[in-house]
């Protein structure tokens, strides 16, 4: 029998969190001939959740560059993926959810007249820039794909009244499936500043922020909002893991570094992310995948 070659692509730490569980599903295929293409859209954050999961990558086009644009998030996956797909010529090719990783990689293997899969299909705002440049991202790989996994009906019925071509699958989200791998109740922090926070006793808020949307004055009015909750409740205590990303930290320090209940830490894996939210009072996030992941914790 003769093997059906699935390609995962997928460049950022989100969706690496979110395919994981595919990835490894389809390693265990024995009718599947699995790769996995890393874009690099993020590094660190995206090689962690590689480790923590178990996944190799077969090939990594390296893409990320300091102070990135979304141009040349696209162009140099475009350019990436063509020697790829020359390279291992895949049946089909998984992408997910809304990255500019996403919609390269969709892009290519249409040029390249690939099949597509789009994991995370038919979430909608109808705002193409709100959120940017995501929702525009999942509409266009929607207009692409062969075949659409949505999380739920209402993702579903978006794309069958968007008439859009290929077959439509209710799937739920892999999200929650990853967090099978990562949640655990005797978990222990390797960050001395996590393992030391009073769980019990401290009304403990993570906080992440990081969008583009956000960027300039919209997150210096969320800064300062965080700074007056933690002022105004002395039981609260906020820990915010700071995205690498130069206009965020440029932010985020000077308005809430040096505060004592204010714990700035870099980025954590997904399995210290996911045990931090499992036992925290509140989540709050710009984060499209953390607020998926939260309410199921």
């Amino acid at each position: 029998m003769q093997k059906i070659k699935v390609m995962s692509v997928f460049g950022t730490r989100p969706e690496a969190i979110k395919m994981a569980p595919l990835v490894k599903e389809l390693e265990r295929r024995e009718e599947i001939e699995s790769y996995v293409c890393l874009t690099g859209q993020h590094r660190e954050m995206l090689d962690s959740v590689m480790e923590i999961f178990d996944l190799k990558a077969d090939f990594d086009l390296n893409i990320m560059e300091k102070r990135q644009t979304l141009a040349t998030i696209t162009t140099k996956t475009l350019l990436g993926m063509e020697k790829v797909f020359e390279e291992k010529k895949p049946d089909l090719i998984l992408v997910h959810g809304d990255t500019s990783t996403t919609f390269a990689g969709a892009l290519a293997a249409f040029y390249h007249q690939v099949k597509v899969g789009h994991v995370e299909a038919g979430l909608r705002t109808w705002d193409k820039y709100s959120p940017f440049p995501e929702d525009m991202n999942r509409t266009l790989v929607g207009d692409i794909a062969d075949l659409h996994f949505s999380p739920t009906k209402a993702n579903a019925e978006n794309l069958r009244r968007e008439a859009v071509m290929g077959d439509v699958f209710i799937t739920g989200n892999t999200a929650i499936d990853a967090m099978r791998y990562t949640v655990n109740q005797d978990f222990r922090f390797d960050i001395p500043e996590l393992d030391s926070l009073d769980f019990a006793g401290k009304r403990v808020i993570v906080v992440t922020c990081h969008r583009r949307e956000n960027y300039g004055q919209p997150m210096q009015d969320i800064m300062h909002a965080i700074l007056e909750v933690v002022n105004s409740h002395p039981d609260v205590e906020v820990v915010y893991p700071v995205h690498l990303s130069p206009v965020v930290r440029e932010c985020a320090f000077p308005i809430l570094g040096g505060h004592e209940r204010i714990h700035l830490i870099d980025p954590v894996n997904v399995e210290q992310m996911h045990n931090l939210m499992s036992r925290c009072y509140m989540v709050m996030t710009d984060s499209g995948g953390l607020q998926e992941e939260a309410p199921a914790l």
